[in-house]
Order: structure tokens, then sequence, then C-alpha cells
């Protein structure tokens, strides 16, 4: 480990300042990805800058008719298990809790997590060239081991997926983001703010530079009557998704009004095809639409030798996730805690 400073700070404005005068800072909370890639000697931070007293941002806040607030410091066990989420927003609950490890959810923040890097074993293996560590130095993962990797939105230069389960429900949910920075307040919508790689898949977000995730706003629509997440992995625990799914919808007349979709650990960023939910919105929830849906959902995907699967399985997970999503009580075990 290298030698670095560290300064705890009080407020936003004063923590934004004291990330500006040092060179390859970090802001720091609950740390638990940070401490993987410096173990890793993945990143070097010559400075930390601790936001971990900020009161004002560890609240939940109910905003009536305009939704909810969570604050970026909230920890994600505590989002999962808050009252307010269970009621009106239990497919981010339940999202939450079929992530990580109870641990690692006892100390990861709501901001963090939106900021947590892939899981690709290339990215952590620091001999070999990784375009998303080194830009330029290539992605051996196409031709090796890429059971992990994505199968939509890649680009010749990146197939790392993005890990987090939370990230799947806040897309699905549209919520917004709410940032602070040099230049001030700003709020960005979701689906704008994790970025697929192109010529640069070093750069994962929207953020500005020094910029401060202050809170998540939850939409009013939170699909309290018809929701499902669904994890396919390796095993039942701490284990990232080979696939997933999750789905709010919103029935009317025995018709889908409304439906959101969003799929996790195909992409790098949490999966969402507009073009597919609007297919849905005003038809019958069966499971023939659902399949058809599901066709439209993996047009254009394009699998590798270990990650192919992938593709059938999305249909798979997407029409069964749209049917227990119908009676929620039904949910498999895809959407129980990671203990």
């Amino acid at each position: 480990m290298n030698n670095f400073d560290y300064v705890k700070t009080t407020t936003a404005q004063e923590a934004v300042a004291k990330k500006e005068e040092a060179h390859n800072s970090f802001y720091v909370a609950g740390g638990t990805n940070l401490i993987d890639l410096w173990k890793y000697d993945i990143e070097h931070p010559e400075a930390l800058v601790d936001i971990s007293d900020f009161n004002v941002y560890k609240t939940i806040e109910d905003l009536g008719a305009d939704g909810v607030r969570l604050g970026a410091l909230v920890s994600n066990a505590d989002t999962a298990h808050h009252p307010l989420i269970k009621e009106r927003y239990p497919l981010l609950s339940n999202t939450i809790l079929a992530g990580a490890s109870a641990q690692i959810r006892n100390s990861a923040t709501n901001g963090g997590n939106l900021l947590q890097r892939t899981r690709c074993y290339y990215f952590y293996d620091k001999v070999s060239p990784c375009n998303k560590r080194v830009p330029g130095s290539g992605c051996p993962a196409k031709e090796g081991m890429n059971r992990l990797h994505a199968i939509l939105g890649h680009s010749e230069h990146c197939i790392a997926t993005f890990p987090s389960d939370m990230c799947v429900a806040l897309a699905a949910l549209e919520a917004k983001v709410e940032v602070t920075g040099p230049k001030g307040d700003r709020t960005i919508a979701f689906e704008d703010f994790h970025t697929l790689p192109g010529d640069t898949p070093d750069i994962e977000n929207t953020l500005g530079k020094n910029e401060l995730i202050t809170a998540i706003v939850l939409p009013p629509e939170g699909y309290a009557d018809n929701y499902s997440y669904l994890k396919l992995r390796d095993r039942n625990s701490y284990a990232f998704a080979l696939v997933s799914v999750a789905t709010g919808m919103k029935l009317n007349a025995g018709k889908i009004e409304k439906i959101r979709i969003a799929l996790g650990g195909v992409a790098h960023i949490p999966w969402r095809n507009k073009e597919v939910e609007n297919f849905l919105q005003g038809k019958s929830p069966t499971p023939e639409n659902f399949k058809q849906a599901a066709e439209m959902m993996v047009e254009g995907a394009v699998g590798f030798e270990h990650n192919s699967f992938k593709i059938e399985a999305t249909k798979r997970a997407l029409v069964r996730n749209c049917i227990m999503a119908l009676d929620p009580s039904t949910q498999r075990p895809g959407a129980k805690p990671s203990l």
C-alpha cells in the first residue's frame, strides 16, 4: 500500500474543495470496493477525503407525491430494510438484498454502489492488458475467459459488465442522481449516469471531475403490487449475476398499463430497451407476449466463447420474471437475500 494523505471533512463544499487540492484523490465512505482495488494494486490514492460523517446524507426522506430521496451515505442494508422502501419500493429492497453479503451491505453506501467497478478478471489482473485499466493496452477477455462478460452494448475495446444489483432496480424505477461539485448542484437521469464502453471504456459514468453524489431520488411509481427480481448466478450467495432481470409492472383492467424492465450482468450498464417496454404496454400479460418481448430484448446480442449461453438465459429469465411479477409472492430464490 502506498503512502497517502487523509482528511476528514464536515460538509460537501469542504470535501469538494479538498478533493480539488490533491492529485489522484478519492472520496471515501464505505470504501468496500476502493479497498479491493487498492489491494489489487489497481488504484493508488494519494489522498482520501473522508465524507462518512455527513449526517445530512444519511437519511431517507419521504417527498410525498414527488417520491423518496435516498441519502447517498445511507448503507445498502439500511435502505433495503427501511419500512418506506419495503412498502413502496419492494423491488429495490429485494434487489439490494440479492447482492453482496450482509457484512458488505452494512458498510456499502448508496452512492458508492453506483460507482463500483467491473469484476472482469483481466481488469483485476495487473499483468494483463486491459483497456479499462490502461487505455490502448488491449482486451484479452474477448478471446479469454469471458463467462461473466457482456452480450449487449460491448465494443471492440471492452466487453466488461457492470456488477451492481441495486442499480438494475434503480434503472427499472427510473431514478435520478443528485450530485454536487465545483460548478454547483445538478441532477442526472439514471439512464444517463452509466456509459457504454465505446472507445473509452475507462470512462464509466457522466460524473464531472470531483463531483460528489449526494442522493438518489426515486419517482412516485414504485410498482409495489407487481414486481420481481430474478438473479441467475453460479451460487446462491456472494456471487455476481450472470444474468439478472428487474421488472416493475402496472396493470389496469387486465392489460399492462406500464412496464419497466432492466437487465444486469449482460452489459457495461444496467440495460433497458424502451422499444420492448413500449411493445408490452397495452397488451395482455401473457407468456406469449413476454416471449416476443424477450426476443426483442436480445436482438443484436453477440456472445463470446464462454458466455453465449447468456442470450438464451436472458430470454428465459425475462419471461419467468415477468410472470413472477404478476404475483410477487411467487418470486424464486433469485430474489432472496445473499447471506
